[in-house]
């Protein structure tokens, strides 16, 4: 077997789960991303699919898994870039497919030069095609053609494939709960992040540029052997109170709070923290009020993530402390009923727009449901998922849609981990990444 991050069995494992909720006369096609330009000639650093890598860790472009019944038992294939010396001397060593054959837990490897005649021969023996679309528009057109073709033979004879649809439903059931192995990955994802945080805050200073908090954290990715799991978010002052800030590109000044949501990613596997912060080294007294304000909200989100609860424990929990909170500060002049609304949407809100976490593995925002706006009321927690406790408070001076008081406008606080549900209990994996205001007073600046 090739080195990859999982064993042969539990990739294999997780074919014969998906496989045996798939009916024997299919067609299955997983295609992986292909490679996407960044301008001219010049690509975006490939990642391939989550639904590739949780399959069988095939981490090459253009990749194609497929997976027909026959003779009483599945049959999964995998078509990849063929070896080509001229190609590989300009982008890199392929697997190819002899290296495929031997070290990926598959019982076929074939040529992606094959792979059209392959799959249309295929069509003949299947009523169903399973296929995840949008990632290959040749399969795409080869798979709607031969659903929707009206042939003598399909008619007559009933040959041919006559539905198709989307197998990823199946496959983010079973990502919401993750294995040791996948737990032990996003630990480490976990504790890279956490420590890419503590050198920000390490070496932050007064007027320090937005980029520059950047290039330590992602530094500190790179160094780790690690990449990050979505575009870092350094937001200094104002710029904290915009949800996806992305520019980077401000001067923080010495007494604001600057906000930094980066996580890394291992094998796949992401960690999402948030983390503010005075680049000065103290919280001022208005900023003091607020982030203890929105940490007492996420610890109340942490302590509600019990197996058995339901997805809206947590926002149920760190909505009823800062709707409190910002009624205790003078902010809301409202009940806390009142302040919280019939549906947790209340004026509160104006404060807290986004939801408390979403689910976390594969992808930075995972599978499976649970995010805020999600249709229906979520699905309950279970051991084995990993999802982010993120509350957030935000008082942009630019807003106009909401009054902002003076005493917090600019500020823009918000604090996220991420957890594990365990039958004992919540885990956060993050916990080596400081969050009390003492931690991080003590920590601001100390390698300069």
């Amino acid at each position: 077997m090739a080195e990859l991050a999982f064993s042969e069995a539990e990739y294999r494992g997780r074919q014969s789960e998906f496989l045996g909720q798939i009916p024997s006369d299919s067609l299955v096609l997983i295609p992986t991303n292909p490679h996407a330009n960044r301008s001219n000639d010049v690509h975006y650093p490939f990642r391939a699919s989550s639904y590739m890598l949780y399959l069988c860790g095939w981490n090459e472009p253009g990749a194609v898994l497929m997976s027909h019944y026959d003779s009483g038992a599945w049959t999964t294939s995998l078509f990849v870039q063929p070896r080509d010396t001229k190609t590989e001397i300009w982008e890199g060593r392929r697997v190819g497919t002899e290296g495929a054959a031997s070290g990926w837990p598959i019982d076929e490897a074939h040529s992606l030069e094959d792979l059209e005649k392959t799959v249309a021969e295929h069509f003949e023996a299947c009523k169903q095609i399973h296929l995840i679309p949008g990632l290959n528009p040749i399969l795409d057109e080869m798979v709607n053609s031969a659903v929707n073709s009206k042939s003598r033979d399909s008619n007559t004879k009933y040959i041919g494939p006559t539905s198709l649809s989307d197998p990823s439903s199946i496959l983010d059931e079973m990502r919401v709960r993750k294995s040791d192995r996948e737990i032990q990955l996003m630990q480490e994802s976990a504790d890279i992040a956490s420590a890419a945080h503590v050198a920000t805050m390490r070496a932050a200073y007064a007027d320090i540029g937005e980029w520059q908090v950047q290039a330590v954290i992602e530094r500190h990715f790179t160094a780790s052997k690690s990449r990050w799991s979505y575009p870092t978010i350094v937001g200094g002052g104002d710029n904290a109170t915009i949800l996806h800030y992305n520019a980077n590109n401000a001067v923080i000044a010495g007494g604001d709070l600057v906000l930094v949501d980066a996580g890394s990613e291992v094998e796949g596997y992401a960690s999402d923290i948030t983390r503010t912060w005075p680049v000065n080294g103290r919280f001022s007294d208005a900023q003091r009020e607020i982030y203890e304000l929105v940490l007492r909200a996420q610890m109340a989100g942490i302590e509600a993530c019990q197996a058995g609860s339901p997805w809206s424990a947590m926002h149920h929990a760190t909505s009823n402390v800062l709707a409190q909170g910002l009624i205790d500060l003078g902010i809301l002049d409202y009940s806390l009923e009142d302040a919280l609304g019939e549906d947790f949407d209340g004026p509160y809100r104006n404060y807290f727009m986004h939801g408390t976490g979403h689910l976390l593995g594969l992808d930075v925002h995972d599978v499976g449901g649970g995010r805020q706006g999600d249709d229906g009321p979520g699905r309950d927690l279970g051991p084995g998922m990993v999802l982010t406790v993120e509350p957030g408070l935000y008082f942009g001076s630019w807003r106009t849609d909401v009054e902002i008081p003076e005493r917090y406008s600019g500020i823009g606080v918000r604090i996220e981990d991420d957890v594990l549900i365990t039958e004992g209990g919540p885990v956060v994996l993050t916990s080596d990444c400081p969050k009390t205001i003492d931690e991080i007073e003590a920590l601001i600046g100390s390698d300069r």
